[in-house]
């Protein structure tokens, strides 16, 4: 415990007068009057665009893990989801996420198509910059979130169903849970939930309600007795690539300001994948006797998720045990996933929910206020409550999540349908939904 104690990195003092937690920075009371600090607002929009990349880096890492009858349609998915919900977001999303409290559950009406979201800093979440930076860098965590969730049933859904479940999942699950955990008067924030970047918000949540959307469409066509295998091995070691250079604003860009925390959240996120892709790759060469290249693709991607709700609030030591776990348990959840012959098809849960636990978990951990100093001690630092804490945040969001969705899934099927016809099954999404191929013969 000592020698644990040992590893914490001492925090600048700036830290304390820019603390932050949650990806929401926590203005002191008596602070100053708020004025947009340029280096900061550089910082939050270069993170912004880093978080865009990621969703067609996820295409790419997606399109590559399914058939070539289907890879247009997977990649298609991600693509319309950026378009989609950056509408959403701006005509009502964010004013349900981040407005004004309506009794901790959500966020109302308030700033409905951006109404009262101007280029004045909102003290509340992020007082040196634009409150319209705050906002878009949030929309591309509301964009990739649902794109997530397209892994689980890919080559199988009808893509009218899929634009009505993302604009539904995005409006009733994601939008909610981030005012639980981020938004000012949000009640999992106000019991001191810690979800630096999104464990709960994006990750748990898109990864059990991927799970929920695995059981209700039910197995692809031929699974268990057909090869699908991935179609090109290449693209998703691109992709991953892609997601893990986009992953430092995705992290880093949720301290909001250019300092200390910012560096320590880039670093830990590094490190974090690094580990998860080698230890992801030593157990499945173990298990399989070869070293695989997807395996490592997945390992990193798993770190990177792991260490998302924890890289504003532990050191580098607590990140090198966070993606030695993100490394072990995801793999070991697929292997339970292929003995219960349940069909997500890209192991959306695997990876994001089972991922998203372990560092929610962790976090209740391995946090330190020596890093951040608005943020908590874990049980490990002699705060053994912070631990209670995350597991309440996990437990709510898993529940909340499947049940949403498993509603959600079962209106739209009732009313227009999920699943493609079985002949536009077996011909492809590519062409049956799209009338288009991404390889010409």
């Amino acid at each position: 415990m000592n020698r644990f104690r040992k590893w914490a990195v001492a925090a600048p003092a700036a830290l304390a007068l820019a603390a932050v937690a949650g990806g929401v920075a926590l203005a002191d009371e008596g602070s100053p009057a708020t004025a947009v600090d340029t280096g900061d607002t550089a910082w939050l929009l270069a993170s912004a665009a880093l978080v865009m990349l990621m969703t067609p880096a996820l295409g790419f890492f997606y399109g590559g893990l399914v058939r070539r009858k289907n890879v247009l349609a997977t990649i298609m998915q991600s693509f319309i989801i950026l378009a989609l919900i950056s509408v959403q977001w701006v005509l009502w999303g964010y004013s349900l996420a981040f407005g004004p409290d309506k009794g901790g559950i959500i966020g109302g009406l308030d700033w409905l198509g951006l109404s009262g979201v101007g280029l004045e800093p909102n003290p509340d979440y992020a007082p040196t910059v634009p409150h319209q930076a705050f906002m878009i860098f949030q929309a591309m965590f509301a964009i990739i979130t649902p794109a997530l969730i397209t892994g689980a049933f890919a080559e199988r859904k009808r893509f009218k169903a899929f634009i009505f479940f993302t604009l539904l999942w995005a409006t009733f699950v994601y939008d909610p849970l981030a005012h639980w955990v981020w938004g000012t008067g949000g009640w999992l924030r106000a019991l001191g939930a810690l979800d630096f970047a999104g464990g709960t918000v994006v990750h748990i949540s898109s990864g059990v309600s991927a799970l929920v959307a695995a059981l209700v469409l039910g197995r692809r066509l031929g699974f268990g007795k057909e090869s699908m295998d991935p179609h090109d091995s290449t693209m998703t070691v691109l992709g991953a690539s892609l997601l893990w250079f986009g992953w430092f604003g995705f992290n880093a860009g949720s301290a909001l300001t250019s300092g200390g925390l910012a560096t320590n959240a880039f670093v830990v996120t590094n490190t974090a994948a690094a580990m998860g892709a080698i230890t992801w790759m030593t157990v499945s060469w173990i298990h399989t006797g070869r070293p695989s290249a997807i395996g490592a693709a997945m390992g990193a991607v798993a770190g990177l998720v792991a260490i998302t709700p924890a890289s504003g609030f532990v050191n580098v030591q607590g990140a090198v045990l966070i993606g030695l776990g993100a490394g072990i348990l995801p793999y070991l959840a697929i292997q339970l996933r292929n003995l219960l012959r349940i069909d997500d098809a890209l192991d959306v849960w695997a990876c994001h929910g089972i991922g998203g636990t372990w560092g929610a978990i962790a976090t209740g951990l391995f946090a330190t206020t020596a890093v951040n100093a608005a943020g908590a001690n874990g049980l490990l630092f002699g705060n053994p409550r912070q631990l209670g804490v995350q597991l309440l945040a996990v437990a709510v969001t898993w529940a909340y999540a499947a049940g949403a969705t498993f509603v959600i899934l079962k209106v739209i099927d009732l009313v227009i349908g999920l699943r493609v016809k079985e002949h536009e099954e077996v011909a492809g999404l590519d062409e049956s939904q799209h009338g288009e191929v991404a390889y010409q013969v």
